[in-house]
């Protein structure tokens, strides 16, 4: 599997940086993405299809697709769907941790496409990035100070989540640390047997060695 992340843009529908990266045929692109439980997390993306005769790339037809796949910390499959050309993903994490995003197109379904290169761009967001805030002030007919008290809840609502997260990577590296260290100790103990052990075992039967050529 191939590293995603080729290129990195400004994109045209969201005010975080978002990403483009190339895809061949049967091409699959994965990346990882660490993600707080209990998140939502939305992405977005275009494609484009490179076009020989202008050397450039074109938006794509509509008949080209992508399939979205992703798992989970624990490889378990929370999304798997077939979108089109342009599309956009949602799901919510219930696992904190490296949350595995992976696309391909169907290009086998396409003879346009047959050993061509198709350009992806790709936004992904988390969090409070993901609230359309225009959108929930005029349905929930909220003030300018109402709607931003309403985002400041929600980043730190997105704070909080963020130091679980944190604090559960820590107690993991902790266990980890404890793991390997008492491995390490017994290891260590074991090698200091093992070494005693030889040691008395060379004294014994150098000790029968000699008292066989009657020299002790």
């Amino acid at each position: 599997m191939k590293a995603l992340v080729i290129g990195i843009e400004r994109t045209v529908f969201s005010t975080i940086s978002g990403l483009y990266f190339h895809i061949g045929e049967t091409e699959k692109k994965c990346f990882i993405e660490e993600i707080p439980d209990d998140t939502m997390v939305i992405g977005k993306y275009r494609t484009q299809l490179f076009d020989k005769q202008t050397n450039s790339f074109l938006p794509a037809t509509p008949g080209l697709g992508m399939h979205v796949e992703i798992k989970d910390p624990d490889t378990k499959i929370i999304l798997s769907r077939q979108y089109g050309s342009d599309g956009r993903f949602t799901f919510t994490s219930h696992t904190p941790g490296e949350h595995q995003i992976c696309l391909h197109s169907n290009s086998s379904k396409l003879a346009l496409f047959a050993g061509g290169k198709l350009r992806v761009h790709l936004d992904v967001q988390v969090g409070e990035h993901t609230n359309n805030y225009p959108e929930i002030a005029a349905k929930d007919k909220l003030s300018e100070l109402q709607l931003r008290a309403r985002q400041l809840l929600d980043q730190v609502e997105q704070i909080q989540k963020e130091q679980n997260y944190q604090r559960y990577r820590e107690e993991r590296f902790r266990m980890t640390s404890e793991s390997t260290n008492q491995r390490v100790l017994w290891w260590s103990i074991a090698q200091t047997v093992i070494l005693i052990v030889t040691g008395i075992w060379q004294m014994k039967h150098l000790k029968s060695f000699f008292e066989a050529k009657k020299l002790v």
